[in-house]
């Protein structure tokens, strides 16, 4: 009897029926003056309004535990159905299936946020997310990489990096483009960036996409000593040539006895083909054959290479070690023109040490987080002075006395043309990093 009357009263036309019937029953006896049977049902009455209050609260309830658990994001709630009845059935149903939803709107969200956040993360711009305050909201890890930060939270945290950088980024406002050179243990760095603004829950937020132009500008650069390698070589060659085969003639065909202008002949012949094979160093600049990559294992590269560069220059004094990790490292690129660079750059580095004692050159090979390939060769020998070594790639520098020294203005162009880098980090020990996208 327990259990019918539970299901029953869970039933809304029930308890409106309770309600009904004992209305009439109380409006019938109170006019027939039956107090006794009027008192009881009104008792009757006021509890089945009593029951319909009860019920209505507790749905009440329900629903505002709903919405706050939507508030507070959570969507773990889970009323019974087994051993419900009726309306409380249907809205313990209906709840239930409010949250169902609600879990999937989540998973689906949280899908949606890891696909952005992959794509924010294989692309070659720099994304930073900030707040009015400077507060970070989202970052890539190309911004990271440039940033030289692991997690950034704030501006704040660049100030020790380059305040000028900090503060540049907590003025900028939407519609802004700026270009700023940082100066770090890592090397140059030239910053080129964009802001943009967007409003979300009424907080006004920036996006800034930076890049690292070094690469544009420095292709900008080459390209530019090539078109006036090519200009001046032409030039040369074009005016030296007829003097030096006009000299040459002239002294087959001389039979002078006055030995001072055959002396002059002579130098001007000579000096002439000096000329033309300093500028045929050059044209080498504007030659170099278009690569043709294959894949290569990197440890017996390596030891090639500084087998050759012991036998090219005497180094017996020097020590070369080699470390390759993994020990199966591959490397896609065009061996001849990588061998090159290597050998050129281990050349300078046996001349850099000269007689110095205890001289150690070191080739090592791995692969970074971006599965990049990097090489380094580094050397013991005298620092390269600052302002020698920002002008080392140029063609036409050189500190060696009657050189042309175009090695590694050819190097970085190599390096260019196999989709990769080259830069020289100067400090207690000379360092030239390789690194091959």
């Amino acid at each position: 009897m327990k259990y019918v009357w539970e299901y029953l009263i869970q039933k809304y036309w029930f308890r409106l029926f309770l309600v009904l019937a004992a209305s009439w029953c109380t409006l019938c006896f109170y006019f027939h003056n039956y107090m006794l049977w009027t008192i009881f049902s009104a008792a009757a009455l006021a509890f089945s309004i009593y029951l319909q209050r009860k019920y209505y609260l507790r749905h009440i309830k329900k629903i505002l535990f709903l919405l706050e658990a939507i508030e507070n994001h959570d969507n773990s709630f889970h009323f019974p159905e087994e051993k419900s009845h009726g309306e409380d059935l249907l809205i313990n149903q209906s709840i239930n299936r409010v949250g169902h939803i609600l879990y999937k709107v989540k998973a689906e969200t949280a899908q949606q946020e890891k696909y952005y956040e992959k794509i924010l993360n294989v692309v070659n711009t720099g994304i930073l997310v900030l707040n009015e305050n400077g507060a970070v909201y989202q970052k890539n890890n190309e911004i990271m990489r440039l940033l030289g930060l692991e997690v950034p939270t704030h501006l704040r945290q660049l100030e020790p990096i380059s305040k000028e950088l900090m503060e540049k980024l907590m003025a900028c406002k939407g519609g802004d483009k700026f270009q700023i050179t940082i100066h770090n243990e890592r090397g140059t760095l030239y910053l080129s960036g964009r802001v943009s603004e967007i409003r979300i829950r009424n907080e006004a937020l920036r996006i800034l996409a930076m890049n690292d132009i070094n690469n544009e500008l420095n292709e900008k650069e080459i390209d530019s000593w090539i078109r006036l390698t090519r200009v001046l070589t032409h030039e040369i060659m074009n005016s030296v040539t007829p003097i030096t085969s006009l000299s040459e003639t002239l002294l087959n065909r001389s039979h002078t006895e006055n030995e001072e202008i055959r002396q002059g002949l002579q130098t001007i012949s000579s000096t002439g083909k000096g000329l033309l094979t300093f500028v045929e160093s050059y044209r080498k600049f504007t030659r170099i054959p278009t690569p043709e990559p294959s894949l290569f294992y990197v440890k017996g590269f390596a030891e090639r290479m500084t087998e050759l560069a012991r036998h090219q220059e005497p180094c017996s004094h020097i020590i070369i070690r080699t470390q390759v990790t993994p020990s199966d490292l591959l490397l896609y690129a065009d061996e001849n023109l990588v061998a090159q660079v290597v050998i050129n750059i281990l050349k300078n580095a046996i001349q850099a040490i000269g007689t110095q004692p205890d001289g150690k050159i070191g080739l090592s090979a791995y692969s970074n987080k971006q599965e990049e390939v990097i090489l380094e060769i580094t050397n013991n020998g005298p620092p390269i002075p600052e302002e020698i070594a920002n002008h080392i790639f140029v063609p036409f520098f050189t500190t060696k006395a009657g050189g042309s020294d175009i090695g590694l203005s050819v190097s970085r162009q190599i390096m260019r043309l196999s989709g990769g880098s080259i830069e020289l980090h100067s400090g207690k020990e000379t360092r030239f990093v390789l690194k091959f996208k």
